[in-house]
């Protein structure tokens, strides 16, 4: 996959739809503003009212031509055509989702160590995510990982990795130098006040921390 698309990865939380809000709305503003991938995350939807949702939100990202990413619900991935899916560790195993969606979807995985992270590209992930950097405000159980072990897990892996946790325009600083390919943010777009204003904001940061790279085999071309 273009490890660019990892820059600004969006992750929606629908606890934070004003009333009478469309969150197919609020994802195509996050896109206007920058947003480089959606990932889908709906934990407690049923399938047949998440795969209306995700064929909704899919016409938008088709739109911009950009990728949607479904949370660890490979039905809902087949239905509506997304570009892949992301699982956790409690979740389906990227092998599994690799032979049931082929080879031309994208499947990120978490990981928080570095044996989950070989684990996760021995069983053909196309990138990881890890975290949480800043702690959660969707997963209070989740562990903050410093910048010290998230480049351990950098060191042992080749393909591209985005950080997740807690991640905003005041953080996103931080994380410049620490080898990641982009910032997974959910509460630092989808809570704020103007959805395509603190996106276009945290583009311009993204920028700065995480510079577009070009593929080894494009140079010299």
């Amino acid at each position: 996959m273009d490890k660019n698309l990892l820059q600004l990865y969006a992750v929606t939380d629908r606890q934070w739809l004003k009333e009478g809000e469309r969150l197919a709305d609020v994802v195509e503003a996050a896109v206007r503003g920058g947003a480089t991938l959606i990932q889908l995350r709906e934990k407690s939807m049923d399938d047949e009212a998440f795969i209306r949702e995700a064929i909704e939100i899919k016409k938008v990202t088709d739109a911009y031509d950009i990728p949607l990413i479904i949370n660890d619900n490979l039905k809902v991935c087949q239905a509506c055509g997304a570009a892949g899916v992301h699982v956790g560790q409690e979740d389906l195993c990227a092998e599994k989702a690799r032979a049931l969606l082929g080879p031309d979807k994208i499947i990120g995985v978490t990981a928080k160590t570095v044996a989950q992270a070989r684990e996760a590209v021995r069983q053909g992930a196309d990138y990881l995510g890890s975290g949480a950097m800043f702690g959660s405000t969707t997963k209070t159980e989740a562990r903050p990982m410093t910048l010290e072990q998230f480049k351990e897990i950098r060191q042992a892996v080749s393909i591209p990795i985005v950080l997740i946790g807690g991640i905003d325009a005041e953080n996103i600083g931080e994380l410049k130098g620490s080898g990641a390919q982009g910032a997974a943010v959910v509460s630092g777009i989808f809570a704020q006040p103007d959805v395509e204003k603190a996106t276009r904001r945290l583009k311009k940061l993204s920028l700065e921390v995480f510079p577009e790279e070009m593929d080894q085999e494009t140079v010299g071309k």
